[in-house]
């Protein structure tokens, strides 16, 4: 291979000192084709394959490859052939060389009259646009490996972003998202870019029209922005977010991050993003925290209250005193057995309503066919039924996680009052949880137990002196004049006759 040096030998020899071709063959050396081609111009050419390698292993399945291609280009975007199922295929049909030699073909085939797209380079003005999307992560909850949606907004001005994690991609947590972040950037931006999500889009109309869900039409009106969609299949009209996610993927997520539950989890992730706030962008002298500051002022205030990010349903009360809600039963209190009541779910907790009261909150669960139980709505009916009390579920469940002095309490009452008073009795302690804090009644329970008053009263009055602790009088002070000679002065028994004489 000849290199520049020697084309310009060749060059100057023949167009500056006038040589002839033949000339400069004898006395350099070099072909006359070589000649020629230097004279033509002044760079060597690479390389240049004349005719097709030779594939004798895959070469026999070009066909079917190039078959196979063409079948996923007419099958469903997200279900198309990847370049290994494509290798399965040929080599249950009896291929038997290497896979990479099947990816590069593929890849070939593929990149063979295509051109890459041009995009053109935006400026969006201060607290105007913001783009949202999804992304998947894996983390490990509990010690549990598991798969977690991402909700990931941007600002497209200062390029600050906000990842929070959920167990799916619900309207609630859609919604949830949308609220972290809004507070997360001190303020709401005056237009949102998404895809055509199920969560926000009913029906895609003509153009860039579209029929909102209902909720999501709510949700906006709430918080007064405008929403904005990308064209289906141009996930690249907000390229910002997409890359964004991916980020988050390489950073936020690696290594897999290790919490033991969602709310350790996003906490976590909600350090990575103010952590990330520290960096520069392109062109930029101030971070991306000092840039936001700046436009905080252009984005729309966060007033009032919050929208409520959850989905309302109807559940009725089964005789069990628990509602069913996507296979799990939830209890409530025993009262309202037998009724239908609003139910609220929101991403992380579930709520029961009976008018504007909420009457039983509990985490949501995320599991199958699970019973999530608070032992304080039975314990009306346990005070009925004594005898219940050893085989009562949510008694059970509690009792896992009873102090020692709860077990030594129950069993002096039983002792004291074995016809059952004694349970009874026990569930009316237990009944002080409903207004007041586990700690206390259980520092209350404790107390009682040391002063041998292990009953309902002596709890009570164990309590009612944690909750309102009474200051010790100031102690006397007998150094007073008057008080001294108190004690030390003589007995004169005479004066006891006085009090005879008074009752006669």
């Amino acid at each position: 291979m000849k290199t520049v040096e020697d084309y310009e030998k060749i060059r100057k020899a023949y167009y500056v000192e006038g040589q002839s071709i033949r000339a400069i063959s004898r006395q350099m050396r070099y072909s006359r084709k070589l000649i020629r081609q230097a004279l033509e111009g002044a760079e060597p050419k690479g390389y240049q394959l004349k005719g097709a390698r030779q594939a004798p292993v895959l070469g026999s399945y070009h066909a079917r490859i190039e078959e196979l291609l063409k079948e996923s280009e007419k099958m469903p975007r997200k279900q198309r052939y990847t370049a290994h199922k494509i290798y399965q295929l040929v080599q249950a049909e009896g291929y038997r060389g290497c896979e990479s030699n099947v990816h590069t073909y593929v890849s070939q085939k593929r990149r063979a009259g295509k051109h890459r797209p041009a995009y053109l380079p935006l400026e969006f003005d201060s607290g105007q646009d913001a783009q949202v999307d999804w992304g998947e992560a894996q983390v490990e909850i509990n010690g549990v490996r598991q798969t977690v949606q991402m909700f990931v907004m941007r600002l497209n001005y200062s390029k600050a972003r906000f990842v929070v994690a959920f167990p799916f991609q619900k309207q609630e947590a859609f919604f949830e998202g949308h609220i972290q972040a809004f507070h997360f950037f001190g303020g709401v931006p005056r237009r949102i870019t998404y895809d055509n999500l199920k969560t926000a889009v009913f029906r895609i109309l003509e153009g860039h029209h579209r029929q909102e869900q209902r909720a999501f039409s709510a949700f906006r009106s709430h918080y007064l922005f405008e929403s904005h969609y990308c064209t289906p299949a141009q996930g690249h009209e907000k390229g910002g977010v997409e890359s964004d996610v991916g980020y988050a993927q390489r950073n936020f997520f690696a290594p897999i991050p290790k919490a033991k539950d969602f709310a350790e989890l996003n906490a976590m992730l909600h350090q990575a993003c103010l952590n990330d706030m520290q960096r520069n962008t392109r062109g930029e002298n101030r971070t991306v925290a000092e840039v936001l500051l700046s436009e905080k002022s252009c984005l729309l205030p966060l007033e009032g209250r919050d929208f409520l990010a959850c989905s309302n349903h109807l559940a009725t009360v089964n005789p069990y005193s628990q509602v069913v809600f996507e296979t799990n039963r939830y209890s409530v209190p025993s009262k309202y057995v037998g009724q239908q009541l609003p139910l609220r779910a929101y991403p992380f907790r579930v709520e029961v309503l009976s008018a504007t009261e909420v009457i039983a909150e509990h985490p949501r669960c995320f599991e199958r066919e699970q019973d999530i139980l608070n032992p304080l709505h039975y314990l009306g009916l346990l005070e009925q039924r004594p005898g219940a009390f050893e085989y009562a579920l949510p008694v059970r469940q509690w009792r896992q996680k009873w102090t020692p002095e709860y077990e030594k309490t129950l069993d002096l009452l039983r002792k004291t009052k074995p016809d059952g008073s004694g349970v009874r009795e026990f569930v009316a302690i237990l009944k002080l949880h409903r207004d007041h804090p586990a700690e206390m009644v259980d520092r209350a329970v404790k107390q009682a137990l040391d002063l041998g008053a292990a009953h309902l009263d002596g709890v009570q009055l164990c309590l009612r002196q944690l909750l309102s602790p009474q200051e010790s009088p100031p102690a006397l002070v007998l150094d007073h004049p008057k008080l001294v000679a108190v004690g030390s002065q003589p007995i004169r028994l005479e004066q006891y006759n006085q009090l005879l004489e008074a009752r006669a």
